[in-house]
């Protein structure tokens, strides 16, 4: 913090002694492409709060991928980079620890969600093969989670590691509750002006997808909002699906009038968002894509304003606000910030990030596709961030008429999967074993409160089997080709 007040506009690294030999100086200033940013690194697999935290939270930063630049608040005292006027803004807010790695985490914790953007990036060390472990305790680690998550989980917590560890840190609980939560105190980095040092625009072309079944006047809306930007598109790409046999496109306006873009328009018996999103996907051949729904309303000038964020920012995958009519402003998500998961009808990328991505089929007629999708993106070393502005109209249209719901195969089952089989395997590809044992306890209590067995030890053997249901299901899946 002295040297942060003494040289306010300069960037700060740290190194441990360990890593004199191996921090990769010369590409520091390449990697903090703008202020609002802080980089850590550390090979070994287990990371500085430990692997326990994925009891307490099941966002994509907890399993970090090691071998690629991956969003995530857990920062390593190894190695690591900060901008000084960013560590200014958290004097007075943020206690300056004795633990060094704490510190750092904390930091990076409470600044991450206010747009404070985080990462392990292995680029910072010459070699990867450095392995220098450095866990918390179980009072370091129950402190921790009282301090920037809701008390409440300081108790699941416990509960979690008595269930699946057979430990019992009684007195670390106690101990946690003599501390205060971090997150209560006012903080704010707007006044921290992003200069960004690298250029993500070249052409500034465009090319938008649309998915779409039974929806043809909410679909035609989309158009003309698309053909009514002040900055257009190139080529806007339709999927449209109807299962029924025999069935014809319904789109006539598509050719009786006249549009200023290409409309390159696929018609198939094949139902299925993730089917038909990699229809589109594989007709893109512009430098950006806009993954747009069939039921939204954007304004004349969304697509100007993406690109003046982009070219402010630097972002290269953004989900952007989108919310009904009516939904509650309080509701709203205010800061640009690092996002958990990825909106597939809401959201514009680079297209060469996604040359080698595509939805997961395995995920169709479920829930958990747009969420694999972006972690697929993270795990290729592509961040994915969340916009409040320029604000995308969700209408919420009513299916279309012609669609059908899908039998799927274990809906004839005796003991019905819990969760649905899709959200299972969503979790088995991308959490880690204590996030997934984390969501069965929450699911355990959440689900207990909406049934109807009230005998709580019949409740658990029969949450127990419709848990192994959906395991079953969600392998079957897995190995689905």
């Amino acid at each position: 913090m002295q040297l942060a007040i003494q040289f306010p506009e300069s960037l700060l690294v740290w190194c441990h002694q360990e890593y004199r030999e191996h921090i990769n100086l010369a590409v520091v200033l390449e990697l903090m492409h703008h202020q609002r940013m802080m980089l850590s690194y550390n090979s070994s697999s287990v990371n500085y709060p430990g692997n326990s935290i994925g009891y307490v939270e099941d966002s994509p930063f907890i399993n970090v991928n090691k071998k690629v630049s991956y969003p995530t608040w857990q920062m390593s005292g190894n190695v690591g980079v900060i901008q000084a006027s960013v560590l200014i803004t958290f004097k007075d807010k943020t206690k300056l620890d004795s633990d060094f790695d704490y510190y750092l985490n904390s930091i990076a914790k409470v600044g991450m969600p206010l747009g404070l953007f985080c990462y392990s990036e292995p680029r910072l060390v010459l070699e990867n093969n450095l392995i220098s472990v450095v866990k918390s305790s179980n009072f370091t680690l129950f402190k921790f989670v009282k301090q920037h998550y809701k008390t409440r989980w300081v108790f699941l917590l416990l509960l979690n590691l008595i269930i699946y560890e057979f430990r019992f840190p009684f007195l670390a609980l106690v101990y946690s509750l003599l501390f205060k939560n971090r997150n209560k105190f006012s903080l704010s980095l707007d006044n921290i002006t992003v200069q960004l040092n690298r250029s993500v625009v070249k052409r500034a072309t465009m090319d938008v997808i649309i998915p779409t079944i039974g929806r043809k006047n909410y679909l035609y809306d989309v158009l003309k909002d698309l053909s009514q930007q002040t900055h257009l598109p190139v080529n806007v790409i339709i999927v449209e699906q109807n299962p029924q046999v025999n069935s014809v496109s319904e789109l006539d306006y598509l050719h009786t009038e006249k549009w200023p873009f290409a409309i390159k328009h696929i018609f198939t018996h094949q139902a299925g968002a993730c089917n038909a999103r990699n229809l589109a996907l594989a007709e893109v051949n512009n430098e950006w894509v806009f993954m747009a729904d069939d039921d939204i309303r954007i304004e004349k000038n969304f697509l100007q304003k993406v690109f003046l964020l982009i070219k402010k920012e630097g972002f290269e995958q953004i989900t952007f606000g989108c919310y009904p009519l009516k939904y509650s402003p309080k509701k709203k998500l205010m800061h640009k910030t690092q996002w958990t998961s990825f909106g597939s009808g809401c959201s514009i990328v680079k297209a060469e990030n996604i040359k080698s991505i595509l939805y997961n089929t395995n995920f169709e007629f479920g829930y958990g596709e747009d969420a694999d999708f972006g972690m697929q993106l993270r795990n290729s070393g592509f961040d994915v961030f969340y916009s409040p502005n320029p604000e995308i109209l969700h209408l919420q249209a009513a299916i279309g008429g012609f669609r059908t719901k899908p039998t799927l195969a274990w809906h004839g089952d005796l003991i019905q999967p819990k969760p649905s089989p899709t959200v299972m395997l969503y979790k088995i590809l991308n959490l880690s074993e204590e996030q997934i044992n984390g969501y069965k306890t929450v699911l355990f209590f959440k689900f207990y409160k909406v049934q109807s067995i009230v005998n709580p030890f019949l409740y658990f053997s029969v949450f127990k089997k419709q848990w192994s249901q959906s395991v079953y299901w969600a392998n079957q899946l897995k190995n689905k080709k």
